[in-house]
């Protein structure tokens, strides 16, 4: 890997994600070696992955190169790899690109798409993690509604305006959001010659409820705006099917479509080699003490949606969403300084600063422990939250005037096929979700 030998102690970071990109940037100027380990060399905001998606913001403007934070300290270095397995018993990491021991070794690989073993949708669902993954959605929405205008059979043009998502947590709400805004403010210019209300937006949900993360008053205004918009919303309704035509369900309902769209849930992403003990398999995430060490190891952290830290408050595990991952990587940060210095270990504790989601244009729900409300200010305060954790002041600054631009011309200026993905579906494989 062309690593310095050193005698300071030698922190590898596996993943660049919310936590691992928060625990670097709390160690770059200590007494010790680090070496970040990602697939990419960039970092995702994935928050607002359905906005690439859905033509709304470029991917540059979310995505942020790991070499930008290594690159202030000649003892930290960034290495593009991909982690094939771990030796805990010779501490030592083994990736595409060679080996490399370690003497502490931080897991934040973050989490994947979660399947829940149905075949069918993984093969021909479109499902969104990776700015790749997202720019094929753009594509395929996009696509359609081209095929859509030239072909000849109504029930083929059907099927390409149809939109079905599986899902109603804040992804699937924010993505049909979009979508529905898409259809109200840019088909009627952009395609003419398409009836804007042959277009569908069908939101699949298998609980009762909308947004079951957050509360009832979050739920249930949420679905207003949804409604509003012009989405239809199916509760209880699971997908059990989708041949790359046809979405059956546990009910009645099936809808014809060519842009099905997977968001029901995440999974943990391990990495082979620790003992089986460490890893909770349902969850498919390492189990963590109070200091984010692997059960079992001393010398082994898993930080954010890979970690599970059971406590009184979150008997399953903490949230598997930003917040936790960047606090559990800041407060690693402190405990590795710890560590080398021989001192005591401090228990994490997390700070629940609410959960919020957009369903469109000055329309947002927000749950803020007591207080919680929607509407215009709801938007106002998800677009300065997002803005404020966005990395980079370049980013901040793109995609804040982009907002602008979408907001007084009810436009999306980013609704480019880049790179076919009709015919070309592999473009979507080359990025599965692996370590």
């Amino acid at each position: 890997m062309n690593i310095p030998r050193t005698d300071l102690p030698r922190v590898v970071i596996i993943g660049g994600g919310f936590a691992g990109m928060a625990l670097a940037r709390k160690i770059l100027k200590e007494d010790m070696q680090m070496v970040l380990l990602d697939r990419h060399n960039y970092h995702t905001f994935q928050p607002l992955l359905y906005q690439v998606s859905t033509s709304g913001l470029e991917p540059d403007s979310i995505a942020y190169p790991l070499r930008k934070i290594t690159r202030s300290s000649k003892k930290c270095f960034f290495r593009l790899a991909e982690v094939q397995s771990i030796s805990a018993e010779k501490n030592t990491v083994h990736t595409s690109i060679g080996d490399l021991v370690y003497d502490y070794l931080v897991i934040a690989t973050g989490s994947k798409t979660n399947f829940f073993g149905n075949d069918s949708i993984e093969e021909h669902g479109m499902w969104m993690k990776t700015v790749p993954q997202a720019l094929n959605i753009r594509s395929l929405i996009l696509e359609n509604l081209e095929q859509a205008t030239i072909t000849e059979d109504p029930e083929r043009r059907k099927a390409l305006l149809n939109f079905v998502l599986a899902g109603a947590g804040p992804t699937g709400v924010e993505l049909s959001g979009a979508i529905a805004e898409l259809r109200n403010h840019i088909v009627p210019k952009d395609y003419p010659d398409l009836n804007p209300n042959e277009m569908n937006i069908h939101l699949l949900e298998g609980l009762d409820r909308v947004l079951p993360p957050m509360s009832e008053h979050a739920s249930k205004k949420a679905h207003e705006m949804l409604e509003e918009l012009g989405v239809k919303i199916h509760l209880n309704t699971m997908v059990e099917n989708y041949d790359g035509h046809l979405v059956k369900t546990n009910t009645d309902l099936a809808i014809k479509t060519e842009t099905f769209i997977w968001s029901a849930g995440v999974t943990g992403a391990p990495v082979k080699g620790l003992n089986a003990s460490a890893l909770v398999e349902k969850a498919n995430r390492y189990e963590v003490n109070a200091f984010n060490q692997v059960n079992g190891y001393e010398n082994i952290f898993a930080i954010g949606d890979i970690a599970l830290m059971k406590t009184e408050e979150f008997p399953k595990g903490h949230p598997m969403v930003a917040q936790p991952a960047i606090q559990q990587g800041k407060h690693l940060a402190k405990n590795i300084k710890h560590l080398i210095r021989g001192e005591k270990l401090e228990a994490f504790d997390y700070f629940d600063k609410g959960t919020m989601a957009t369903v469109g244009r000055n329309r947002a729900v927000v749950d803020l422990h007591k207080w919680k409300f929607s509407g215009f200010l709801a938007w106002f305060v998800w677009m300065f939250v997002h803005l404020w954790f966005l990395v980079g002041f370049r980013n901040r600054t793109v995609t804040f005037f982009n907002w602008i631009y979408n907001y007084v011309n009810f436009d999306k200026a980013a609704r480019l096929i880049i790179r076919p993905f009709k015919g070309q579906e592999e473009n979507m494989r080359m990025d599965e979700e692996k370590v």
